[in-house]
């Protein structure tokens, strides 16, 4: 490990290895992780794993008989990522590729995972002010992939009937529908993350089935913070798991 890495706790007995001035994982990845539907023996895949919390997280929720990919297209974050994974001596269950997104499903065989869950750049390359840093600039804005990118590939490498799940931002809820619609991942679950409680939302947890029904079933919303700027009891209940 170089002098420029740090190892942090992420609970379950797991560990990660972060950059200390390189891009880390937030909250988000944290709620994404609690709030997509895995079950025993499912075959899942990560897109756009970056160090690879997801992956460890999803294990560490579950302890179940899951396999997990993690697809990564930065080679610095896909190499820190496979190097927590043997950190953690969970090469039996977790695997990460270092490939571009949309040549997954090529790759990894379509119509071939239970679960894709991905976490992926909020904002279009044009949007916003983009990081002079490499890393966090193709983190954060859609430079190496759009958010149909995303859709489409999470498509083509689910079984009928498997599951989609992602975090994002709510200001592209009309994109989001419309894309999950085209390639029939089907909205199941909607739940709005809140800052506090009278602050307007700041991201959305989706999840989808491939090829299921209408019906929407919006969840009530996650408050992060109480008024006195602390963490929410059902915040603390995730870290304390």
């Amino acid at each position: 490990m170089s002098e420029c890495e740090i190892i942090d706790d992420i609970g379950y007995g797991l560990k990660i290895i972060q950059r200390q001035k390189g891009f880390k994982f937030g909250i988000d990845a944290v709620l994404l992780s609690h709030f997509t539907t895995v079950k025993k023996q499912d075959k899942i895949v990560d897109l756009g794993t970056g160090s690879g919390i997801i992956p460890l997280l999803l294990y560490g929720i579950h302890h179940g008989d899951i396999t997990i990919t993690g697809i990564e297209i930065q080679k610095v974050y896909a190499e820190m990522a496979q190097r927590s994974v043997k950190l953690n001596g969970l090469e039996g269950h977790i695997r990460i590729i270092n490939a571009d997104l949309k040549e997954a499903p090529d790759m990894l065989g379509c119509e071939n995972f239970d679960v894709v869950v991905t976490n992926p750049p909020y904002r279009k390359a044009s949007v916003g002010k983009v990081s002079p840093s490499d890393e966090r600039a193709i983190a954060r804005h859609e430079l190496l992939c759009s958010l149909e990118d995303v859709i489409k590939a999470s498509a083509r490498l689910l079984k009928y009937s498997g599951r989609f799940a992602m975090v994002h931002l709510p200001e592209r809820l009309p994109e989001i529908i419309f894309l999950l619609k085209k390639y029939r991942l089907e909205p199941k679950r909607l739940r709005l993350v809140y800052p506090y409680s009278q602050s307007p939302p700041n991201l959305l947890l989706i999840e989808c089935v491939k090829g299921g029904k209408p019906q929407l079933n919006i969840l009530p919303p996650l408050i992060v913070y109480r008024d006195d700027g602390h963490y929410t009891d059902e915040i603390l209940n995730i870290y304390k798991e």
